[in-house]
């Protein structure tokens, strides 16, 4: 769509030519009267529509374009930051702008840079309608062309990295705002508030003055173009004043090529600003193409860790066989191992219950079984298959942990999550397979209830129901368990452990956990000692 967006606006030069004819050629004809004047009247008005029509559908194309792209490319760099390693990812801020800001940044380079840059054929349409005129006018526009070219090519080299300086400013300033908000509980909780202030002052301090080194450099090119626009225009408007009162000095004579009549004269002078237009528009959007390289240096940085995309994903269509076979893992930039030569079989259908003090890798079981990390030895498969980084069970895992996920919404819609075209009666009745039909009586609008993204007023146990009856709503073969009573009182952990009972029959199920109750409705234990 760029493409198009391109050459409807190279289009506007072709405008640009008729409207200037109809502008010489209406008044010259205006003294013998308004019909002599009519048709160039006509064609004025067609080509000044048809100027705010390319401007228009050059806009609106080529915003179409950018949104796409980003869309792609955000969709694509979102999946690149996930599939990284725990130990090889950026800090989050790190990965918000490079998903969000970063990726923003090509809108100016595809919505304007790339129409504009393929508009400047239009400076060789006005160029040749200018020739066909006058010559002398063609080749006095084309010599103030070439020294704009020569101080837009210094001015852009200068300003190549100083640009890439000040986005990396930006983007420094945006890694660190995003790491504060996330932190902000802490940040309060220890009165650093003063410190990380002084700290985000810094950053803000560096984009400030990168952005004033950028933007002098950009009002100095754009001063040179003004420049020799202007003085285009004002040659050929001496040139042409000169010639119709037959006045043409003698070094010019050689090249003349004949007395220019008022109409000419006019459309030759209506003419000298258009020709500069493309390089206008094209000098205007220079910066953005400067940002787009520099983000798109560090996109391609994200993309280059990022291990292969996965085959296919492994669906699971009944309760799994999962064997760990003498598996290790030891995280990035840690001495020792979590797990060392761990082996279990857990058979299709039975409920493992993992025990052990924390820091013992529980909570690493699951993560290898979920794909989030690869062992460092050994082996791991699921009904036969080995899993690793071209394959993953994820689609086919029930998951309740112990924060669930809340949205801001409804109850229905944070149950829904797990299945967003499930039905009312169906959600409905997945709360009450999850046990919520006691906090459900306790609000009047029951499942219609708001919630915000914190989850006020639910309760350790009803977040923990709400991530069941996400389960119930769309049940998968295979459940995994993180402490999911780890924040409720000894009343809701029994209520919540027969729901879990009751969510587990018939599927293979890995649960971790300190609490014996919870123990107790597995086929088997296994315990892990902390090194």
């Amino acid at each position: 769509m760029t493409r198009l967006a391109g050459t409807v606006l190279t289009l506007d030069s072709v405008a640009a030519v008729g409207f200037a004819a109809a502008l010489a050629y209406g008044l010259t004809a205006l003294p013998r009267g308004l019909p002599a004047a009519a048709p160039w009247l006509a064609l004025g008005v067609v080509s000044a529509a048809a100027r705010g029509a390319c401007g228009f559908v050059s806009v609106c194309t080529g915003a179409e374009a950018a949104r796409r792209a980003k869309s792609i490319l955000r969709d694509r760099m979102t999946r690149h930051s996930l599939a990284l390693p725990l130990g090889q990812r950026p800090e989050t801020g790190a990965l918000m702008t490079a998903a969000i800001d970063r990726v923003e940044t090509l809108d100016g380079y595809i919505a304007r840079f790339l129409p504009a840059k393929a508009a400047t054929a239009g400076l060789f349409v006005v160029l040749v309608a200018t020739a066909i005129a006058s010559p002398i006018g063609a080749a006095i526009l084309a010599a103030t062309l070439l020294p704009f070219i020569f101080l837009m090519i210094l001015a852009g080299t200068a300003a190549a990295d100083q640009a890439e300086a000040q986005f990396q400013a930006m983007m420094r300033l945006g890694a660190v705002f995003a790491d504060l908000i996330r932190a902000l509980p802490l940040i309060l909780a220890f009165q650093a508030e003063a410190a990380e202030t002084t700290r985000l002052a810094h950053a803000a301090g560096a984009l400030k003055r990168r952005t004033m080194v950028v933007l002098r450099i950009a009002f100095v090119s754009s001063a040179g173009l003004e420049f020799f626009a202007a003085l285009a225009v004002a040659l050929v408007a001496i040139y042409c004043g000169f010639n119709l009162l037959g006045l043409i000095p003698g070094f010019i004579q050689p090249f003349h090529f004949g007395h220019l009549d008022l109409a000419r004269a006019v459309f030759v002078l209506a003419l000298a600003p258009e020709f500069y237009l493309p390089m206008r528009r094209l000098a205007a959007t220079y910066h953005d193409r400067q940002s787009a390289e520099t983000a798109a240096d560090g996109l391609m940085a994200i993309a280059a860790q990022a291990p292969p995309a996965a085959t296919a994903p492994l669906t699971l269509l009944t309760a799994p066989r999962i064997r760990f076979d003498n598996v290790s893992l030891r995280y990035p930039g840690h001495d020792r191992s979590v797990l060392d030569g761990f082996t279990l079989d857990i058979a299709p259908g039975q409920i493992v219950a993992v025990l052990g003090p924390s820091g013992a890798g529980k909570t690493s079981l699951l993560n290898l079984v979920l794909g989030l990390v690869e062992p460092t030895g050994g082996l791991m498969s699921v009904d036969g298959q080995v899993l690793g980084s071209l394959a993953s069970v994820a689609g086919s895992v029930g998951w309740v942990g112990q924060s669930p996920l809340i949205t801001a919404g409804t109850l229905a819609r944070n149950i829904a999550l797990a299945r967003p075209g499930a039905t009312s009666g169906e959600i409905l009745a997945a709360a009450r397979q999850a046990g919520l039909c006691a906090m459900l009586a306790t609000r009047a609008h029951g499942l219609q209830t708001e919630i915000d993204e914190r989850g006020s007023g639910l309760s350790g146990g009803e977040r923990q129901r709400i991530a069941l009856a996400r389960f119930f709503l769309n049940p998968a073969p295979l459940l995994l368990l993180d402490e999911p009573t780890a924040h409720v009182d000894a009343a809701s952990e029994a209520a919540l452990v027969a729901s879990i009972a009751k969510a587990a029959r018939g599927r293979t199920v890995l649960i971790a956990t300190h609490s014996p109750r919870l123990a107790a409705i597995a086929d088997r234990i296994v315990r892990l000692e902390a090194e």
